[in-house]
């Protein structure tokens, strides 16, 4: 198969340069057909190779917390893309042989044949397995003139064509394989950009998505004539005013053994003088005007940082790595320090590299941030941990997983 594959790369690596401009028309057409039929039957084996590898526990085996997260870091895809891998494979790989068979022959999309997969499994419990059969072969017909969205909706009734004696009764459990669709795919992707901002991505049950618009509409309304922000802008707003009204209440769960709160650390003497930036705990810099606006609602810290970024040391006085000394940590590392993780800080506990039983300080130089899958793997594995020439956490990994042992570092948090 290795073979046949790469012959295939070489083959589309020919095509990579050619002079489509030379071409008539209809070839071009026909260029975009046949480019998409060869994706989808790429994509079949890929998620072929997917499942097979999810199946073999490879991620876990190589550290990583999920399948999905080991293709993020293997693949560098974001983390939703990664995710929907993971699960069209698991959906095909139980789905009736037409499905595959259609995606392999180019004749339907990965999506359409996530649509079928999920029609047929719903049809398969109410109506059995001879009758999934009949539906994917409608189906796939269906699908060379509609698109996923029409065909999930379309599927809603497929049972009114290929078994209408059940049909009502199958619709019932189609309202109810529907439902927990909407469980399985709900998600809030958070991916940080510059200078501290975030976008959000995601998608909402139907039972969030009423929560969501309740809390944040009567917060929407332009404020007066004189509100000159864009809708979209007076949504981020509202969002973070839902925000810091419950961050008011005091009743969220703490974070890593501290009330959640923002933090804003400044130096004393610039925050009297209303002079100097300052930085949340997460990296972002802020502007003098920011942190005295914070100041309001956040706990300001005081903190003295040397050269070699050494905030504090407080020896072997006590073993939990909490308040100001978890703050340095986080400053330091930005989240999960293991490479190839993006899990924020709240996420994560502080682990002592030297185990304090075994007489290592609790201090800066002696603690890495991981959260609690990585906190398990690393105590529970090969890999070693230690601090870098200039201070920052490094994993060497086991001899089986790289016989050069050569450091690896995490890459997805921002440095400061």
């Amino acid at each position: 198969m290795i073979d046949e594959l790469a012959r295939a790369e070489s083959a589309v690596a020919s095509c990579a340069d050619a002079a489509l401009w030379a071409l008539a028309e209809h070839d071009v057409i026909a260029v975009l057909d046949a480019t998409h039929r060869l994706q989808q039957r790429l994509a079949a084996v890929q998620l072929a190779a997917v499942r097979e590898l999810d199946g073999r526990g490879t991620a876990v085996a190589q550290g990583a917390s999920s399948t999905a997260v080991w293709l993020r870091h293997r693949l560098r895809l974001d983390v939703s893309a990664a995710r929907r891998l993971v699960g069209v494979a698991a959906s095909l790989d139980v789905a009736p042989p037409g499905v595959r068979a259609a995606l392999a022959d180019g004749t339907v999309t990965v999506e359409q044949a996530r649509v079928i997969a999920d029609t047929a499994a719903t049809v398969s419990t109410s109506a059995g397995a001879e009758v999934a059969d009949k539906a994917v072969g409608v189906l796939v017909e269906w699908a060379e003139q509609f698109d996923p969205s029409v065909l999930r909706r379309m599927g809603t009734r497929i049972l009114d064509h290929v078994a209408p004696d059940v049909a009502d009764e199958a619709a019932e459990a189609a309202l109810k394989a529907e439902a927990a669709r909407s469980a399985r795919d709900r998600h809030v992707t958070i991916s940080e950009q510059t200078g501290g901002r975030l976008r959000l991505t995601g998608t909402l049950d139907a039972e969030a998505a009423a929560l969501l618009r309740a809390a944040i509409d009567p917060l929407t309304a332009p404020s007066g004539p004189d509100d000159v922000r864009s809708p979209g802008q007076r949504r981020h707003d509202a969002l973070a005013d839902v925000c810091r009204l419950a961050l008011r209440t005091g009743e969220l769960p703490e974070s890593g053994g501290d009330p959640a709160q923002v933090v804003v650390t400044a130096s004393y003497d610039g925050l009297t003088r209303q002079l100097g930036a300052g930085a949340l705990d997460i990296g972002p810099q802020l502007t003098p005007d920011t942190v005295r606006r914070l100041a309001c609602d956040a706990a300001i810290l005081p903190a003295v940082l040397g050269g070699a970024g050494q905030v504090l040391d407080v020896g072997r006085q006590r073993r939990l790595i909490s308040g100001p000394l978890r703050r340095a940590l986080v400053l330091r590392d930005g989240g999960c320090a293991f490479p190839g993780c993006d899990r924020p800080p709240r996420w994560c506990a502080a682990h002592h590299i030297r185990h304090w039983v075994d007489g290592g300080p609790t201090r800066l130089d002696n603690a890495v941030l991981l959260c609690g899958h990585h906190h398990r793997h690393v105590h529970k594995s090969d890999w070693a941990v230690r601090l870098g020439a200039d201070g920052r956490p490094e994993f060497v990994p086991p001899a089986w997983l790289d016989p050069e042992q050569l450091p690896r570092r995490n890459h997805y948090h921002r440095r400061t």
